[in-house]
């Protein structure tokens, strides 16, 4: 997505980072290869920051014009400044990486771009899953906001290894590195700022990189600049392991937490119902484990009787269940279930349904005659 026609107070969002990158493979393998040797790492270099026009443009505009748009930028990204300068920290790199994020996403964790980039760090699904993440039909992980930290931590450390150059390894990060190669190698020039006065790179990649320095140059010192950095803190989690194939909106009514603050604390479960195959960890707002776990119990069979009334078993489907292997635990047949709970027009069964599986008793008038109630 160029940047032709767009508003810049809004942010960027890579988008021209291509679905396939042969760069990223090789960048990935170094990645994991390397991450022993940073764990624990001391010494964290610093971002150098140049003040040249460009930069300038964006500074003023982001105090001027834009001074909205900033002002929420800086009051969404208090939770999650402090993880994500640890995790830089910890890889050995500049803290002020961070308002990469500025930039890419305004810290909003649910961004999606029209090229379909995602989260806080804009990831396309091919890096994505090259640096850890797991992007699929059930999971995608860009909207782990520390995940994808770390994997945003480990691709530009890897850039930066490449090239020398915090300014190319941005323009790489938005625009490819088989961009920034080819410019580089048409050119014959390892300067980003050189590059960026020839046709080699795209508008949006040219903005990118100048936008981020204007966002550190008033980040490092907001007050001066009339911002705010929030210090607003995450919510308390706790994490219960859940059956695979939770329904996010069925746990909601049974432990009575609000299915929006459920949905907001697992954004990775991209249907709003957790993986099948295996256990999975959901986030829970601290204090309602208990609660949770007491209605992942699992139920016992209803029996529900009366003198003169229908008799019936009741069955409350479990995450693996299906029509046959009920019918098969209760010693019916496949059709009685499926016609006692009016499933012929082929609806599924779903983990809580309660599903009717004895026919109804007769019950006997002072006449004698039998009949169904």
């Amino acid at each position: 997505m160029g940047t032709e026609g767009r508003d810049l107070g809004e942010p960027l969002l890579v988008s021209s980072v291509p679905d396939f990158d042969p760069w990223a493979y090789a960048f990935a393998e170094s990645s994991r290869l390397q991450a022993v040797a940073f764990r624990g790492a001391v010494d964290v270099p610093t971002y150098e920051v140049v003040m040249n026009s460009q930069v300038k443009h964006f500074v003023d505009r982001f105090t001027s014009t834009r001074r909205d748009a900033v002002g929420l930028w800086f009051q969404r990204s208090g939770r999650y400044w402090t993880m994500i300068r640890d995790v830089l920290r910890s890889k050995g790199l500049p803290e002020d990486l961070a308002f990469t994020v500025m930039i890419e996403s305004g810290f909003d964790s649910k961004a999606v771009s029209r090229a379909g980039a995602k989260g806080l760090w804009q990831f396309m699904a091919a890096t994505a899953r090259l640096y850890g993440l797991r992007v699929d039909q059930w999971v995608d992980e860009r909207f782990d906001p520390e995940k994808s930290t770390v994997a945003a931590a480990a691709y530009l450390r890897d850039l930066h290894a490449r090239y020398g150059s915090w300014e190319l390894a941005h323009a790489a990060y938005n625009a490819g590195a088989a961009v920034v190669d080819k410019a580089m190698r048409a050119t014959g020039s390892a300067d980003f700022w050189a590059l960026a006065r020839t046709r080699f790179l795209r508008r949006e990649t040219k903005e990118f990189v100048p936008a981020i320095h204007a966002a550190t140059v008033i980040g490092r010192d907001p007050g001066q600049y009339g911002f705010e950095l929030s210090g607003s803190e995450p919510p308390d989690i706790e994490r219960v392991p859940v059956p695979p194939s939770t329904d996010l909106r069925k746990l909601s009514t049974k432990a009575g937490i609000s299915l929006q603050m459920l949905k907001a604390l697992n954004p990775v479960l991209i249907r709003g119902v957790t993986p099948p195959g295996a256990t999975w960890e959901v986030r829970v707002p601290a204090g309602t484990r208990d609660g949770v776990l007491a209605a992942l119990a699992p139920p016992k069979r209803v029996v529900a009787a009366g003198v003169g009334a229908a008799k019936r078993d009741v069955h409350v489907v479990q995450p693996r269940d299906t029509v046959s292997s009920i019918a098969k635990l209760y010693g019916v047949s496949i059709k009685d279930v499926v016609r006692w709970n009016n499933l012929e027009n082929g609806d599924s069964i779903h983990p809580g349904d309660r599903l009717r599986v004895t026919a109804l008793r007769p019950s006997v008038d002072r006449d004698g005659q039998g009949g169904f109630r």
